[in-house]
């Protein structure tokens, strides 16, 4: 199964705007009352039979079950018949909204999120069609279940072999964008090993370094514009919370987060094709990104955006046929990449590699970026000579057995067609 997501800016009419401000309102309404109806199911449980809390008891029926995502979605066709505001909106709308609550539970309880929060208008800014009709798309235009046609700024063409399956409406600082996923019943295989190895260690000093000596500085999106964002937050400050200059000096504050993190974006899209232009396989160090996020320096790594980009990497890779894996990060900085020897503990102001035992000396971020290109060659020997080792047991177990590789094959086909 292939699957795309293609981006593009809408352009609405100021009735569809206005539908879309009325829907995401719906959403967040939703949302919040079935979260509250968790919550008070949760909390009825809480107290001990026989000792109630002092401020405050939920008296919720001992036979009721705990709201699960199926329950909400029945509760929510009963309540589409009395509110005629939710009557007004798409039924998958509001059921994929409940899917997101469902989501964020499954999201604390298995990968240690944290707890559902409320939605404010501010932080409902989207809202999901998961079935489309009949022949969604034409040049410059999306056609909306409810809404009609769309008009949107296409900047690209869409493979005509790809067909939409979901389109996700989101509300930005910059205007209104639809997410358009399409799939084709296509089989992609995965890459296998194959060209030029390259290895890439990233760093504050040095964005990107490779195996080849390549150094890549690094752009400081936030720092860059850090100043004025600065001053908007204190012109916003100072206006009078809720009106009209507030809400237009939020605006002018979301526009700029908006424009660094384009402009982190494509710096990223494009250091990724400039590496896959030249390589087969790529390496690259499976970070602690948690960890790195939590450190000293903070503040210049969530800047860089690391983890962004290896996401951006690996689906550069995969769409232009680069093998990409990542190794171990320890003790990278450490390791000579030509005789193997740790060369001990380096402070952050020495910049140069230089071993005591072959006299290797080099910058100490390309010596990283070699040391994880062994690696990484060294992790795809071992897969193959494993994978090789199984083809040989299987061929000597046949041998021993008098079966050739075919036989068995040929006897049940032989079977079937007996049958």
């Amino acid at each position: 199964m292939l699957t795309r997501t293609y981006e593009f800016k809408l352009k609405p009419t100021a009735e569809q705007v206005s539908t879309f401000e009325s829907w995401l309102i719906a959403c967040r309404k939703v949302y919040n009352y079935a979260l509250a109806e968790r919550i008070a199911w949760a909390n009825s449980r809480k107290c001990e039979v026989n000792a109630c809390s002092i401020q405050q008891e939920y008296i919720i029926s001992a036979d009721t079950k705990r709201p699960t995502f199926a329950t909400q979605c029945k509760a929510l066709t009963n309540a589409r018949k009395d509110f005629e505001e939710l009557g007004r909106v798409h039924v998958h709308v509001l059921q994929e909204t409940l899917k997101r609550l469902e989501n964020a539970f499954v999201a604390m309880w298995d990968r240690g999120y944290g707890f559902p929060r409320f939605k404010s208008t501010r932080r409902m800014r989207s809202f999901n069609f998961k079935q489309m009709g009949v022949k969604p798309l034409k040049q410059g235009a999306v056609k909306l279940p409810k809404i009609g046609w769309v008009k949107m700024h296409q900047s690209r063409d869409i493979p005509q072999e790809l067909e939409l399956k979901q389109v996700r409406v989101i509300r930005r600082a910059s205007g209104w964008y639809a997410m358009l996923v399409l799939s084709s019943n296509v089989s992609v295989p995965d890459v296998l090993p194959h060209g030029e190895p390259v290895g890439i260690d990233l760093g504050l000093e040095k964005f990107l370094s490779t195996s080849t000596g390549k150094l890549i500085a690094r752009s400081k999106f936030f720092f860059a514009l850090q100043s004025k964002l600065k001053s908007l937050q204190r012109k916003m400050r100072n206006k009078k919370k809720g009106s009209n200059n507030w809400k237009k000096a939020c605006a002018k504050v979301s526009r700029l987060h908006e424009q660094i993190s384009n402009t982190r974006k494509d710096f990223h899209y494009k250091i990724a094709n400039q590496l896959c232009s030249g390589a087969g396989m790529i390496f690259a160090e499976d970070l602690n990104l948690k960890a790195m996020s939590r450190g000293m320096l903070r503040k210049h790594t969530l800047d860089a955006g690391f983890g962004q980009f290896l996401s951006i990497l690996e689906f550069v890779c995969h769409k232009r046929g680069v093998y990409f894996e990542r190794v171990d990060p320890n003790l990278t900085s450490q390791t000579c990449p030509r005789c193997q020897t740790l060369t001990g503990k380096k402070l952050l102001s020495q910049r140069v590699h230089s071993c005591c035992e072959c006299g290797y000396t080099t910058d100490r971020d390309v010596a990283a970026a070699q040391v994880i290109m062994q690696r990484g060659i060294n992790s795809v020997l071992k897969d193959t000579a494993s994978h090789m080792a199984v083809g040989r047991t299987v061929q000597r177990d046949n041998a021993v057995l008098g079966v050739s590789p075919m036989s068995d094959c040929r006897q049940t086909a032989s079977e079937g067609e007996r049958s």
